[in-house]
């Protein structure tokens, strides 16, 4: 396979969308976290605690998310260093440790999306739940 500085050029554009959903949903995990601590601190419910152990871990998962996708980045960067140099070889190592990182990163991904989902899904089925109890009156 033949790999000249444009193949590994192709994957910024993609990095950079990536890191800038990452940083988005990080934002919004962040106010999310604020607005729970303000309320726990005033009623201290269960639930709610629960919940904020549920944002950790996402918070945890998406800096992780972060980490291999800026590596992703880097070792893009490195490899087109190294093709520029003429190190086609280490290169391509380079390229492949970058796709690498980004499959770590999306996989992870995966994973607090998957989180997200299923605490989504408890909130609805509460909401369900109240709803069948108003009715019932």
């Amino acid at each position: 396979m033949d790999i000249t500085l444009t193949t590994p050029a192709l994957l910024f554009s993609t990095l950079s969308l990536i890191l800038l959903a990452y940083t988005n949903r990080f934002l919004a995990l962040g106010s999310r976290i604020r607005a729970l601590h303000d309320r726990y601190q005033s009623s201290h419910g269960k639930s709610l605690l629960a919940q904020i152990e549920s944002l950790r871990l996402r918070v945890n998962l998406i800096r992780l998310m972060q980490l291999y996708g800026v590596l992703s980045l880097f070792l893009c960067v490195l490899c087109m260093f190294f093709l520029f140099a003429g190190l086609v070889i280490m290169g391509k190592f380079l390229f492949g440790l970058s796709l690498l990182a980004l499959l770590v990163s999306l996989g992870l991904s995966t994973r607090e999306i998957h989180i997200s989902t299923q605490a989504l899904n408890i909130q609805l089925e509460s909401l369900s739940f109240s709803q069948e109890e108003d009715d019932a009156r």
